[in-house]
């Protein structure tokens, strides 16, 4: 069984953290989502796999490489333009034989959901309960048959969504190559299945659970989940005086002063330096080469490699990007008076605890304050002293 992965895309609703990187490198639990994915197929026994990509596609090249690194075969196609998932899937057509695997890049899968779907027959689509099926593609089925696939209606039939992983066999190529440019000026996926949906063709396998990461701050969720599941292990150094509740897992060279207080479950990458007196609490994902100081707190967050926060700083449910230095007294709000859920730019996050989103290379003075929801572009710097609300645009400079 081959397995075909879209990764091409940027991931537009994710900025600021896609400035720098495709959507699917994002991490979570500090490994890129899409390796997640990887890990999880492979270990359904899947091993040839063929990546879409385009955007940032380096980075993707770069981390697997030929696979060998994961135990699987990697080989990759790039889609030039985003032309849309149906454009997305032709480009693969020359690489693939017999029945195969789909899966969207961005989601997070369990490999007993997979093996069960690659012991069926074509065609399949996963599908998945949500409580807001409006924002999805929503799945109405006649026992395991699909009848019906509509796109973010605001009346779902059901509240079952289209989860983005298929069984195809390789008949898909034909049906996808007469698929027409939609009103959005792309060839949709979705126009392909409607014809298997016309001709009583497409089954549905409910999956028993499934992560999607449509936005920033569904990072926090995702990383809540598979943080949880890390074992605990120390390959760093933990200096006498350091006290760890729960599993937390610490990188090769990375260092916890004293007097460093760790809950888990939280991970911690390479070469990092943790306190003295800093406090980590529970679902906290720290990159490679962070440094983390003095009388800190960072709460269910996520930290990219090479940021800074060093001391007197609190960081609650927040999404830092990568090369950020806080200045010394800077804080993240992430709770709203009225305990009403934190919209983002606009945007209900459905989380009444939401700190920020900040972009990669954010430089703060000391003794900012960072509103609730508030989204900072790349590469923005403030002016000690400064208050953070809303939506700051990317190299924005704050006096």
């Amino acid at each position: 069984m081959q397995c075909v992965v879209l990764a091409a895309g940027e991931g537009k609703r994710m900025r600021p953290l896609t400035a720098n990187r495709p959507k699917v490198m994002l991490p979570i639990a500090n490994r890129p989502m899409i390796e997640h994915l990887v890990i999880a197929a492979r270990d359904a026994g899947v091993t040839d796999f063929i990546f879409v990509v385009g955007y940032g596609e380096k980075a993707i090249r770069d981390h697997f490489g030929n696979g060998d690194g994961h135990g699987v075969k990697v080989r990759y196609v790039t889609q030039r333009q985003q032309k849309g998932t149906a454009d997305a899937l032709n480009a693969a057509k020359n690489h693939v034989r017999g029945n195969f695997l789909l899966l969207n890049g961005d989601m997070i899968l369990n490999s007993e959901d997979i093996r069960t779907i690659i012991r069926k027959k074509p065609f399949i689509v996963g599908v998945y309960p949500s409580d807001h099926p409006e924002d999805y593609g929503v799945v109405a089925t006649d026992g395991d048959l699909v009848k019906s696939l509509r796109e973010k209606t605001e009346q779902p039939e059901s509240n079952l969504i289209n989860a983005g992983i298929y069984l195809f066999s390789p008949e898909i190529f034909e049906i996808s190559e007469q698929v027409k440019c939609s009103s959005r000026g792309e060839y949709e996926l979705t126009d392909a299945l409607a014809v298997l949906i016309a001709g009583k063709r497409l089954g549905s396998h409910l999956l028993r659970s499934w992560i999607d990461v449509g936005y920033p701050w569904d990072l926090l969720w995702a990383n809540e989940q598979l943080v949880s599941s890390t074992p605990a292990k120390n390959e760093g150094v933990i200096e006498e005086g350091v006290w760890i509740h729960g599993d937390v897992s610490v990188g090769k060279g990375s260092v916890i002063k004293s007097g460093t207080y760790i809950e888990g479950p939280c991970c911690i990458g390479k070469n990092s330096r943790i306190g003295p007196h800093a406090y980590i609490r529970g679902s906290t994902a720290i990159g490679d080469e962070c440094h983390i100081g003095h009388s800190t707190e960072i709460k269910n967050s996520i930290i990219m490699n090479g940021t800074k926060i060093p001391h007197f700083n609190y960081v609650g449910d927040s999404v830092i990007g990568s090369g950020c230095n806080f200045g010394a007294g800077t804080k993240v709000a992430n709770l709203r008076h009225d305990h009403a859920p934190v919209r983002v730019c606009g945007k209900n996050s459905r989380r009444k605890k939401m700190g920020a989103i900040v972009g990669d290379g954010v430089q703060l003075g000391i003794n900012c304050s960072v509103n609730v929801g508030a989204v900072i572009g790349s590469n923005v710097t403030a002016a000690p002293h400064s208050v953070i609300d809303g939506c700051i645009s990317p190299d924005t400079r704050i006096r």
